[in-house]
């Protein structure tokens, strides 16, 4: 992941700011707020990128043995972005060991392979939870952390901020539903006497 030159310059401000807490102008946390959008636009767009690769190794491995060179490469470039070899691949490997790459493919997978079994099977037993995905941006020091102190109830309103329809005080319900009037009686006809 690469970022920009003002991307960094609001990541070094934002990390100062973390070491020093210290209030932050509004332009400051919109700053801040826009590079963690970056950030997690950039973790989606990674994310999109490895399914694509996966789909796609899935595929090469399906047509396998006519694919095995596109095949061995893209399962090199998904060992490198951190894929824990299925069992599946570990089959395809062992099928195409004839070759000296899948040799050493099948030998580092199997390495992997294990490492990972054994890692999962220690996080079981630790009864260790995965982790979750980042969080959103919210403790910045005058961003939306001071916004929901504003907002809980009896907080007096922040000089300047509108008042929300919420903070009205109830109407009452002669206010709501005004009294009905009686109808009118209806003129009466003037008897004539005679």
């Amino acid at each position: 992941m690469a970022f920009s030159a003002d991307e960094l310059r609001v990541l070094r401000r934002a990390l100062a700011i973390a070491l020093h807490p210290m209030p932050l102008s509004d332009e400051d946390v919109q700053d801040c707020l826009r590079l963690a959008g970056s950030v997690d636009e950039a973790v989606a767009e990674a994310g999109r990128l490895r399914a694509f690769l996966l789909a796609d190794l899935s595929r090469y491995r399906n047509a396998l043995p006519g694919s095995a060179t596109g095949y061995l490469e893209l399962l090199q470039d998904a060992l490198a972005a951190g894929y824990d070899p299925r069992p599946d691949d570990l089959a395809a490997l062992r099928a195409l060991r004839g070759g000296p790459l899948a040799a050493a493919l099948l030998e580092r997978c199997q390495v992997l392979a294990e490492r990972s079994v054994r890692a999962r099977l220690a996080g079981r037993t630790a009864g260790a939870a995965a982790p979750g995905p980042r969080g959103r941006l919210l403790a910045l020091p005058g961003g939306r952390a001071a916004a929901r102190e504003a907002d809980r109830p009896g907080a007096p309103a922040a000089p300047g901020r509108p008042q929300k329809p919420g903070d009205r005080p109830m109407p009452k319900p002669s206010e709501v539903f005004p009294p009905r009037r009686r109808p009118a009686p209806p003129p009466s006809e003037e008897r004539a006497a005679g």
